[in-house]
């Protein structure tokens, strides 16, 4: 059997509800797969993992995430599906936003990491107050204009932060959310020019596999939330994409980049998160069960499943 807690105690929501919310969507990047693993950690038993942890789970579906519109917006010859990734987004956004109002912890399950400015925005509409922990080999923070590859998996964080301007016109729902200092990135190891740029300018606290070795990720942990989120006063935002793992670790992912966080590395921030009783959401983002063989899709599901219920409480003893 495996050790766990109750249910943990929270600051901020004071009952054992979570909402799973299944977000099928790979609209924001060229490869297909990301949604498919919604419904392939639902059946690795995620719910079950919650439920012996001590919380009660509501499971939220929305199978149309899968199905792109018939046709584009005016913006789709400067990025790639802005309709599509803008009505699924906005569509997350209510859907976390509704879940947070009835105290109910939120588990986002993707899909690909534009679904990202969804989930912030959602968790900033009852939480405005709230950090945001984005744990990533990429910083996600192009702009439309910026962006080499124009596929919106990559931007997300540029619309939350208000640096996506001129706004694209799918976009108008967008505004900025948070401010730099209620960030922090862990893992980063992949920048594109921009986003080292607007990271540099705007003092971002931006944690990358050089400070991992350099300090261990105890103090780079400790140095995040201390920097977001001092003296543990407001809520936090985790947001958690596969791809920070090394590829031996999570090989089932579309960008992979060599070097990365180790199995236990990844565990000890969920861990540290979760000790902060102050976790109102954790997003987990870019497994791809079409993307490797059958035992690499199996441990990339797992290391999702692992993210989720160690964010969750799972303690070791």
């Amino acid at each position: 059997m495996e050790p766990h807690r109750p249910a943990m105690l929270n600051k901020f929501i004071q009952t054992n509800q979570v909402s799973i919310l299944n977000l099928p969507f790979s609209g924001g990047q060229p490869k297909k797969g990301t949604e498919v693993a919604p419904e392939l950690i639902e059946q690795a038993g995620v719910q079950e993992d919650l439920e012996n942890l001590g919380y009660s789970v509501r499971y939220i579906q929305n199978p149309s995430f899968k199905t792109p519109p018939k046709i584009e917006g005016p913006s789709k010859d400067l990025i790639k599906n802005p309709q599509y990734v803008s009505d699924v987004c906005r569509q997350v956004r209510d859907t976390v936003k509704k879940e947070l109002s009835e105290e109910r912890l939120v588990v986002n399950v993707g899909g690909d990491h534009s679904l990202g400015m969804g989930t912030i925005e959602g968790v900033q509409a009852v939480y405005d107050d709230a950090c945001v922990l984005w744990i990533d080999a990429h910083a996600d923070i192009n702009t439309p204009e910026s962006s080499p590859s124009k596929n919106l998996h990559g931007c997300p964080l540029a619309f939350s932060l208000g640096y996506a301007n001129p706004v694209p016109p799918e976009f108008a729902w967008t505004k900025r959310v948070i401010d730099e200092k209620r960030l922090a990135f862990i893992g980063l190891r992949d920048l594109d020019p921009q986003e080292r740029a607007f990271l540099r300018d705007h003092n971002i606290a931006a944690f990358t596999m050089h400070h991992v070795d350099k300090y261990g990720i105890s103090k780079v942990v400790e140095m995040a939330l201390e920097h977001i989120n001092p003296g543990n006063r407001h809520p936090v935002h985790l947001s958690f994409d596969v791809d920070s793992c090394d590829p031996m670790v999570a090989p089932s992912t579309g960008t992979r980049v060599p070097g990365g966080l180790t199995f236990r590395e990844a565990m000890y921030i969920c861990e540290a998160t979760a000790e902060t009783s102050t976790l109102v959401a954790v997003d987990v983002m870019e497994v791809n069960p079409c993307l490797g063989n059958e035992e690499d899709t199996k441990n990339t599901v797992n290391l999702a499943r692992s993210i989720i219920r160690t964010s969750l409480g799972q303690t070791l003893l």
